[in-house]
């Protein structure tokens, strides 16, 4: 299907912008259009709150991750007060990058000409500009990011202008607040390469439809759709979610031994998993007695990277059967998650076919329906 001369009319997408049991899915090309990319990271990535990790990646004062996100390079790191601090990774002498990797470091050095700025981002120290005039250090420190953190997580907004990060996040910390987020430890982080674009994980993230098919041995032996059910819950901010009412933990294959509940929960969180997906694309699923999430960077229209972590209440960390109980939850996200993978990577390569046309909604996909138009409301004329 031929991406139109202008993507963004309104009139492209009438059939998606109808209730869902009318709705067809999205034209094809957005998935594969690089114009329709570009104007997603311009329109969505820039303007929203983007997850960017756990704080337990930059513990220390000093430590630091540089990360690169939509073509965005910045810096993330602790300052000599321990507070948590993010900066364009792009120095103001001529642009290199200033920090690469991870690590802990007192300052950091433009490996280009070593012009020097500290953990505040001030720059502290330049080689031979004494003759330029009008140069005073205090103009040309790193460009500061928005950066702010929720349940442990690290949330950064490229818009100098944003909304605050808790008005974005609404009441979801208070619904999520009797699973304790910030007294886990962010235990692993796994990356992996999905040769698809990012909607498409982000909508079967969102749906059951596909879960007897695709998981048909692993989570759907311990909560089939039809018990389940995966209703959808209010939300009251930048997200949408889903409730699933089973018999122990999502996060580990039929049979497999695991940890005990978390012992604050409260009311219907003590019998099932409640799965938020805070737009546009951090899936966190939190089940009786771990959380974890999915973050992912968009590459390109076709390409992104997955990053999963795991996350459980620190006093399960010191336990000394910790790492033999730990490995039956990363084999059961390990395998679900190359499900996932490929299930995406054969629909990008099936939505490319010039063949390619809209389809309609099952019932079990409302908020792939609802994430759809999510995206359409930002980067439409």
């Amino acid at each position: 299907m031929q991406v139109p001369n202008n993507p963004f009319e309104p009139r492209h997408f009438e059939d998606v912008r109808k209730p869902l049991d009318q709705a067809s899915t999205m034209p094809p090309w957005v998935y594969t259009s690089d114009k329709f990319f570009q104007r997603e990271v311009d329109r969505i990535f820039m303007k929203v709150w983007n997850f960017m990790g756990h704080v337990d990646q930059v513990p220390n004062p000093g430590d630091y991750v540089a990360l690169e996100f939509v073509g965005v390079p910045f810096i993330i790191c602790r300052n000599d007060n321990g507070d948590l601090c993010a900066y364009a990774n792009s120095c103001r002498h001529r642009g290199s990058k200033v920090a690469i990797g991870s690590g802990n470091v007192k300052e950091f050095m433009c490996p280009y000409h070593g012009w020097c700025y500290g953990l505040d981002g001030r720059l502290t120290a330049t080689v031979d500009m004494d003759q330029t005039t009008g140069f005073y250090k205090q103009d040309y420190g790193l460009i500061p990011i928005n950066i702010d953190t929720w349940g442990g997580f690290i949330f950064v907004n490229f818009d100098p202008d944003c909304e605050s990060l808790a008005d974005y996040l609404g009441d979801l910390p208070t619904n999520l607040a009797s699973h304790k987020l910030t007294d886990m430890a962010n235990v692993r982080t796994v990356e992996w390469e999905l040769n698809h674009n990012w909607k498409l994980f982000v909508e079967n993230a969102k749906e059951s439809y596909h879960i007897a098919i695709v998981h048909r041995e692993t989570i759907n032996q311990v909560a089939p759709v039809k018990s389940a059910d995966y209703s959808v819950s209010d939300a009251a901010g930048q997200y949408c979610t889903t409730f699933a009412n089973h018999d122990g933990s999502m996060a580990l294959l039929k049979d497999d031994l695991g940890f005990p509940p978390i012992e604050t929960l409260k009311g219907r969180y003590r019998h099932g998993t409640y799965a938020p997906m805070i737009y546009p694309m951090t899936y966190l699923a939190c089940t009786i007695d771990t959380a974890w999430f999915l973050q992912l960077f968009p590459i390109g229209p076709n390409k992104t990277k997955l990053v999963h972590g795991a996350c459980f209440p620190r006093d399960r960390t010191v336990r000394p059967d910790f790492e033999e109980l730990a490995a039956n939850y990363y084999k059961r996200w390990d395998r679900t998650i190359l499900e996932d993978i490929e299930a995406g990577d054969h629909q990008q390569v099936g939505i490319a076919s010039p063949f390619a046309r809209p389809g309609r909604f099952c019932f079990r996909e409302p908020l792939v329906h609802q994430i759809d138009n999510w995206i359409l409301n930002r980067v439409l004329d």
